[in-house]
C-alpha cells in the first residue's frame, strides 16, 4: 500500500503506469475532504490499494485523462476503469468490494440516510468560504449559518437516539459527513458546535473509531496547509513531508 505521505506530482511529472492487479488506485491530495471520504472507506473496508497525491495547484497534464475536471478523488483499477465524485466512488467500493458493508441492505434504510446525508450539503460550502475570507472579512455571518446546518444535524441525531448517524455503529453516511469536522478544531470553529451535544459525542466517537483514528491528520499539518494554500503558494499541497 502507498504512503498518503508520498509528495504530489504536478505539472511536467510523468505519468504512473497500470494499475497492479489486485490493487486499486486513488488519485488524492492529503488535505482534501473529499479525498478523504474515499481513503476512509478505503480503509474501513481494508482495500488493497495505492495513493498518487496530486498538486491541485499545479496539476499534472496527464491528470486531465483521468478525470476531465481535473478534481479528486479518482479511482483506478487494473483494468483502467475510472471512477469520480467522493460520494460515488464511496458507493462504487462498498459495492464492489466484499466485507462489511457501509450502506445498509435495507433500501428503506438506505434512501432515509442519504436523505439525512443531504441535510449536510450546506457545510462544505460554508466551511469553504470561510476558509477563503479568514483574515480578510469578518464571517460572523457565515459562523451562524453553519451553526444553524450542525442544529439540522443535531436534530437527526436526536430523533435517531443513536451515537451514529447510521445507528448504533460507524457507517457510511457517518464517514461521508467526518472530513469536514476535522477541519473544525484547525480552523478555530470548535465553537460553533458547543449548542449541540450529541454532535460533540458524535464527533468524540469518530475520533475513537480506527479507521478515523489511522487517517488522522495532525491539527498543526492542517494550518500549516491552510497558511500556505491563502498565500496561493505551490508548496501548500506537500506541507510538513
Amino acid at each position: 500500500m502507498s504512503e498518503r505521505s508520498a509528495r504530489s506530482l504536478a505539472k511536467g511529472s510523468e505519468p504512473p503506469g497500470p494499475v497492479t492487479e489486485g490493487l486499486i488506485r486513488i488519485y488524492s491530495m492529503r488535505f482534501c475532504p473529499f479525498a478523504k471520504r474515499t481513503l476512509l472507506v478505503l480503509k474501513a473496508k481494508g482495500i488493497r490499494h495505492e495513493v498518487i497525491n496530486i498538486n491541485l495547484k499545479n496539476k499534472p497534464e496527464w491528470f486531465f485523462t483521468k478525470n476531465p475536471l481535473g478534481l479528486v478523488p479518482v479511482l483506478e483499477n487494473s483494468q483502467g476503469q475510472l471512477i469520480c465524485e467522493s460520494a460515488i466512488t464511496c458507493e462504487y467500493l462498498d459495492e464492489a468490494y466484499p466485507g462489511r458493508k457501509l450502506w445498509p441492505d435495507d433500501p428503506y434504510e438506505k434512501a432515509r440516510q442519504k436523505m439525512d446525508f443531504e441535510l449536510f450539503s450546506e457545510v462544505p460550502r460554508l466551511l469553504k468560504s470561510i476558509f477563503s475570507r479568514r483574515d480578510k472579512e469578518d464571517c460572523s455571518g457565515l459562523k451562524e449559518q453553519l451553526c444553524k446546518e450542525f442544529s439540522k444535524l443535531e436534530e437527526v441525531l436526536t430523533k435517531k437516539k443513536t451515537t451514529f448517524f447510521g445507528g448504533y455503529s460507524v457507517s457510511m453516511i457517518d464517514y461521508l459527513i467526518w472530513p469536514w469536522f476535522e477541519w473544525l478544531q484547525a480552523m478555530e470553529l470548535s465553537e460553533c458546535a458547543d449548542h449541540t451535544p450529541k454532535l460533540k459525542l458524535w464527533m468524540a466517537a469518530m475520533w475513537e473509531d480506527p479507521t478515523v483514528s489511522a487517517l488522522r491528520m495532525d491539527v498543526k499539518a492542517f494550518q500549516g496547509f491552510f497558511a500556505l494554500y491563502s498565500q496561493n503558494s505551490l508548496e501548500a499541497y506537500d506541507y510538513g513531508l
